[in-house]
This record gives C-alpha cells, structure tokens and sequence, in this order.
C-alpha cells in the first residue's frame, strides 16, 4: 500500500483546534420559476409529481475563502404536463482553514449544502405560492449521508478501476443527486 493509503483520515486533536468554519456571506445568485402550461394547468385534476434534483458548485475565492452554491431544482408534473419548474442557485462565501484535504472537502460537500438548503428552500416555497400553486414544504436532505453514499460510490469505482486499469487514482468531485 501506498503512504497516502496508510494516512489516517482523521484529524487529531491538535489540528481540530486550529479548524475554522465560518459563514461570511448568504445570497439567492439566481432563482426562477416557470409555469409552461399556464393557464390550463389550473384547470387540471390530479396530484402532482413533485421531482427535486440537486447540484453544487465550489469555487476557491483565495485566502482559505470559498464561494459554494447550491442548486435545487423542483419540477412538479400533472399527468403529462408540467406544472411548474423552480429552480433555485443559493450561494454562501465560506471561510474554511486549518482542516486537512479530506476534512475540507467533507466540510465543503456536508457542512455548506446543510447550511444552504434552509434558505433554498424558503425560496422556492415563496416562488411556488406566488405562481398560484399550493405551498409547497420539501423535506430536509441529509447531505452527510449523500456524501457519505457518494464517497463509497467512488471507492468501489476507484477499486474496481484499479483492478481493471491501474493505479485508479483521481480527485474527488462534489456531488451531483436527483431524487
């Protein structure tokens, strides 16, 4: 095995002390509502098919600053027709030091997404209302679990993919989930 294999994860004590998480800034970068069958959908029967995917982004600002924006799209469906599409870019510029690589991506995919989704969320609620529609109320996401499912999902790659092609070595993406 490799050094890098042989690294534990974990941080100790000493370096826990020195971590630093702070929220600088929280901003809606862009959000939108669309109703495509519009006025007719009104008049259809039925429940909606309410779908919600997520997305993230993580941009490196300088100076152990990082901008992490956090993209829920919503699309609710009557029978064949979509109903409404929100989709929601909510952004924060975090503050993240003294943590290894592993803990900063961890921080960067658990910690800011929990702390993001809140406000998304409240943001599309108030974009759904306003298009005519009932309240809409998403249930909370545990992006620790994500990320966890996530990180197995890429070992079992990396493993499969070293024992068919090499060394299976390669950086860690954040993550990108549909439910």
């Amino acid at each position: 095995m490799s050094e890098e294999q042989n690294q534990d994860p974990v941080m100790t004590p000493d370096e826990l002390a020195s971590a630093q998480f702070q929220i600088q800034k929280l901003y809606t970068k862009d959000a939108s509502l669309e109703l495509p069958n519009a006025p007719q959908i009104f008049q259809e029967q039925g429940q909606a098919d309410v779908k919600m995917s997520l997305a993230q982004r993580v941009d490196s600002l300088g100076d152990d600053l990082h901008e992490v924006v956090l993209t829920v799209t919503v699309t609710a469906t009557v029978g064949e027709k979509t109903a409404y599409l929100v989709e929601v870019a909510q952004a924060g510029i975090f503050m993240v030091s003294g943590f290894n690589e592993q803990a900063t991506h961890g921080v960067m995919n658990t910690m800011c997404p929990t702390t993001l989704f809140p406000y998304a969320r409240q943001v599309i609620s108030t974009l759904v209302a306003e298009g005519g529609f009932p309240p809409l109320v998403l249930q909370p996401v545990n992006f620790d679990m994500l990320y966890a499912q996530r990180m197995q999902q890429m070992a079992e790659e990396q493993k499969d993919s070293a024992a068919g092609e090499g060394n299976g070595a390669g950086a860690i993406p954040e993550f990108s989930t549909n439910d």
